[in-house]
């Protein structure tokens, strides 16, 4: 099963129809993986989403968050908890197992939520460069009011090479980057990117978790990134050179072995090679 679908799943607070695309093997004959995309959308994840498909033998699984995308978003999904209950709920109903869990930025934080609640469908966790914890002296940058071009200087380790001019865009893309904006003021929640609860929540996580972070990451230092490797028991911290924020975007090649062998490493099924 390849392509984009969309189900409607139902959490205590009422329906949400969720949109995501499924790359890879068919299902149990890859290696699972639930791969979150953080706050410039769902194409900060998909071409890596198809590397990985392609080089490994894995079963990727990409939802957009609601609200991203031009995808609509219920008035009652207003927080990063509630979006890893939605996407636990799409575990279940596509019945995955030995799911490896991998987000970055607030994808990052929808993982270690996930993570702080439990599932055996989930056999390990890896944040990338994610935010949701609050660490004194290293708060994650505000990015709103920058414009395009400053905020490709503090997320990437080379800026040159992603160069964006928003004059090219379409209508229609200007207005989806207008909503993904505002779908990501609202899941950030009223503590700058941070949950307050969290860091304590995350010493009961019991999967095996890798914090993968890009060394160039302004948007949120390495210290931070270690913060969160400390916060998480057992949890490996792994810094990536030459990268920053999107190591899945700015160097795929590279960071492909390393989510690969740790997801590998961790999997309670084998794939077939």
């Amino acid at each position: 099963m390849t392509g984009t679908s969309a189900r409607t799943l139902t959490l205590d607070q009422g329906d949400v129809d969720l949109t995501f695309d499924v790359k890879g093997r068919p299902q149990g004959e890859g290696h699972p993986f639930l791969l979150l995309h953080g706050g410039g959308g769902p194409q900060t994840v998909a071409p890596f989403a198809r590397l990985l498909a392609e080089q490994r033998p894995a079963r990727v699984v990409t939802p957009v968050h609601p609200g991203f995308g031009g995808t609509a978003r219920p008035a009652w999904l207003t927080d990063v908890p509630t979006l890893a209950q939605l996407y636990l709920r799409l575990l279940d109903t596509l019945g995955l197992e030995d799911v490896t869990v991998v987000g970055n930025s607030i994808g990052g934080w929808i993982a270690a939520e996930l993570a702080a609640l439990g599932s055996d469908r989930i056999s390990s966790v890896v944040l990338v460069n994610a935010v949701g914890i609050e660490v004194p002296g290293h708060s994650v940058a505000d990015t709103f009011p920058l414009t395009p071009v400053e905020l490709a200087r503090l997320s990437f380790h080379d800026p040159s090479k992603f160069r964006f001019d928003p004059s090219a865009l379409s209508e229609e893309q200007r207005a989806v980057m207008v909503t993904n904006r505002a779908a990501l003021e609202v899941y950030s929640g009223p503590d700058a990117m941070a949950d307050p609860t969290l860091r304590e929540r995350l010493a009961k996580v019991a999967h095996p978790t890798l914090v993968a972070w890009g060394e160039s990451d302004q948007v949120v230092d390495a210290d931070y990134g270690r913060a969160y490797a400390a916060a998480v028991p057992d949890a490996r911290f792994e810094l990536l050179p030459g990268t920053g924020h999107m190591p899945q975007v700015e160097t795929p090649a590279e960071f492909l072995p390393v989510l690969w062998d740790f997801a590998d490493a961790h999997a309670t099924h084998r794939p077939a090679h």
